[in-house]
């Protein structure tokens, strides 16, 4: 019982998904339509175990990460240039563009409970939360230590989940209404809210991101239970996160939010300061660990990308987390707003979400890679169905945003 309950590379996938955008789009969900979306995130979480899950199976099995692999299906050089090159674009020149909302998302928490986040500085107003906030996240990465790293991460999901799911008990949702919304309702008004929940879930960059910490944290593919244990239980304690952070939104009056100091606030009539200092600390802990797991990512795409075209450039991974924080810094200490490079990425990442479920669902079907751990039927049932939701939703993400 003790093992089942201990997350280990799971926490990585969890810590990624509950940043500042899901926790906006959940709230945003909360507020305009009560309960009724609960079900959204029942279901965008169990997709997001069925291509995680068959992402770590891969890693484990194959001791690759998913860039290393694109060679045994794109024999063809100019197409594997291609295809790396896309990646590329999409997870580490993206990360570095979804970095700044990372950072100054935890800068927002923060600034609940302090009276300004900014100080002038040469005639320049500068974020200093943001400062401090990349500064730990630099602390951390450079220990190289993937077990301290894992260890930080767990700590602060767990303390993340427990300020969330405290939240929702203290706003003493109806059970009714609140068990009513996992019954599935789709109309033209939430269908936009739906999309924005599942493609907040669902992260492309994830899936690289999960094939490769599950090598650092085990050797063979006879911890394969352990690992499917895991990787249910820290992303069903996200779903937990994202739940509590709509259940929470819902009990406020209908109004217009923006982002989670506007909910914080209207919670302090209503519910005490309690709620606020719970909604701060959450909100700053998910910005921090979407932080260093972007960095993350973006590092292992780029070392594996090398990898993949037959180089070896050892200082890859170091230089990339780096200069993906950096990047994030700049932006959220100066409040600038990479809008064009977050709108490349959103699109690329649109574009390379079904095609990346596509090629996950191909490689853990080959007898070859994966031997005896290949995907049963109902494995394959579940992917098609994961695979199908994702065409859709790259179609809607890439029409909203043409």
């Amino acid at each position: 019982m003790k093992n089942y309950f201990k997350i280990g590379p799971g926490a990585f996938v969890a810590a990624a998904f509950i940043g500042p955008g899901t926790i906006t789009v959940c709230s945003l969900a909360g507020v305009r339509f009560g309960y009724e979306l609960l079900w959204a995130l029942v279901f965008s979480i169990l997709a997001t175990v069925i291509l995680q899950g068959m992402s770590a199976r891969f890693g484990i099995v194959s001791r690759k990460d998913l860039v290393e692999a694109f060679p045994v299906i794109l024999p063809n050089k100019a197409l594997l240039y291609l295809a790396t090159l896309f990646v590329i674009l999409a997870i580490v020149i993206g990360n570095s563009a979804y970095e700044a909302g990372n950072i100054g998302g935890a800068s927002l928490g923060f600034s609940l409970i302090v009276d300004s986040i900014y100080v002038d500085f040469f005639g320049f107003s500068i974020n200093y939360i943001a400062l401090l906030i990349g500064l730990l996240s630099y602390l951390v990465l450079s220990t190289s230590n993937y077990k301290k790293i894992e260890k930080i991460l767990v700590i602060l999901v767990a303390l993340m989940s427990l300020s969330f799911l405290t939240t929702a008990l203290i706003t003493k949702p109806d059970l009714n209404q609140l068990f009513g919304g996992f019954v599935p309702s789709l109309s033209t008004e939430n269908l936009l809210s739906v999309m924005a929940i599942v493609g907040t879930t669902i992260v492309p960059y994830n899936l690289f991101l999960h094939a490769a910490v599950v090598q650092e944290k085990w050797k063979n593919a006879s911890a394969m239970k352990e690992c499917q244990q895991d990787t249910m239980l820290a992303i069903g304690l996200g779903g937990l996160v994202s739940m509590s952070v709509l259940i929470t939104a819902a009990a406020i009056p209908q109004s217009e939010m923006k982002n989670i100091v506007d909910l914080a606030e209207t919670l302090v009539p209503l519910y005490g300061s309690l709620a606020k200092y719970l909604l701060a600390f959450g909100f700053f802990a998910a910005g921090i660990t979407s932080t260093i797991t972007a960095a993350m990512a973006a590092a292992y795409v780029l070392k594996s990308s090398f990898k993949a075209l037959g180089h070896t450039h050892k200082k890859a991974y170091a230089i990339t987390w780096k200069i993906v924080i950096l990047i994030g810094v700049i932006f959220a200490s100066f409040s600038l707003k990479p809008i064009h490079l977050i709108e490349v990425a959103q699109v690329c990442n649109a574009i390379l979400l079904p095609f990346i479920a596509i090629f996950l669902l191909w490689i853990v079907n080959s007898t070859k890679i994966m031997g005896i751990y290949k995907n049963s039927k109902l494995q394959n049932i579940a992917g098609i169905i994961v695979v199908f939701l994702c065409f859709l939703l790259s179609a809607s993400l890439i029409y909203k945003l043409i």
